[in-house]
């Protein structure tokens, strides 16, 4: 184990057992600093956004068709099943014309809360895959740190803008086919944009799924794999290809409704300690 010893792991993982709940320490603060997986056979645990992952595999810094991106940040490991579907994908953008894909976070090396950043990919199921057009995958670890992405989105995310391609269309096409791929989400106007320039099966476009950001990449979920019993998949999405709830969005962005004077106010997420996750996740953090 590298910046945290196996001891130090243990003590650590099980020192809040017998103390009280205000001194538990965050579990961001547990797994962020792990930086190896554990040698455990791959299972996730918990949901999206709030549990663990035993036996995660680090993505390649570089493949025939991709490269991870920011790889400081440590975060280009999932379980093998989404391990091979980046790989897959990257081929897939081929056909499409690009070089292949620049691939955003992915999990920590045992997944759990992240000290910056996403509130889900916790569990080695979720990648971030940059709309980038990529045409170089001889990217330099300083140009991986330093080369800005680039918005696709106009108008606040209600349109594309000129960048957006034919291509980038066909590479969420081919991720959305996956049939291990539970959702995607992008941008409202990319949805939309979707949604009007398909002529054929329509069905793919039900996995795509409008959220705020995810102008520069899209983000794709798998579905928990087989082998992992404690993991939560989220329910499916809405019978339909989703178009009019993409509109919908749309038309909020361009006409902003006025706020509901009866909403409640918004409430501090809170930070999650290890007793708010699965039990498992104490041995992923104290496994070699």
């Amino acid at each position: 184990m590298g910046r945290i010893h196996l001891a130090i792991a243990a003590s650590l993982c099980f020192s809040w057992i017998t103390g009280p709940a205000a001194a538990e320490p965050l579990a961001k603060q547990l797994f962020g600093r792990m930086d190896e997986g554990s040698s455990q056979r791959a299972r996730a645990h918990g949901s999206y956004a709030k549990g663990c992952a035993a036996g995660l595999e680090q993505l390649a810094e570089s493949g025939p068709s991709w490269q991870a991106m920011r790889l400081s940040r440590n975060r280009n490991w999932g379980h093998p099943e989404l391990v091979d579907f980046v790989q897959d994908l990257g081929r897939n953008a081929q056909k499409a014309g690009w070089a292949g894909i620049y691939v955003g976070d992915m999990s920590q090396p045992r997944g759990g809360p992240m000290l910056t950043g996403h509130r889900s990919h916790q569990i080695g199921l979720d990648a971030d895959i940059w709309l980038y057009p990529v045409r170089d995958l001889n990217l330099s670890r300083n140009a991986r740190e330093n080369l800005s992405a680039v918005s696709m989105r106009r108008a606040g995310g209600a349109y594309v803008n000129k960048s957006w391609t034919k291509a980038h269309m066909n590479v969420v096409k081919a991720a959305a086919k996956d049939k291990r791929v539970a959702r995607i989400f992008i941008f409202p106007g990319a949805k939309v944009a979707m949604c009007d320039a398909e002529k054929g099966n329509r069905a793919w476009l039900r996995k795509i799924r409008p959220w705020w950001g995810h102008h520069y990449h899209f983000h794709v979920r798998l579905n928990c794999p087989k082998g992992s019993p404690g993991c939560e998949n989220q329910a499916r999405p809405p019978a339909g290809d989703g178009c009019a709830d993409a509109r919908k969005w749309v038309q909020d962005i361009l006409n902003p409704p006025a706020p509901d004077p009866n909403a409640p106010a918004p409430r501090k997420r809170r930070e999650y300690v290890m007793a708010d996750l699965p039990k498992a996740c104490r041995g992923v953090l104290a496994s070699n």
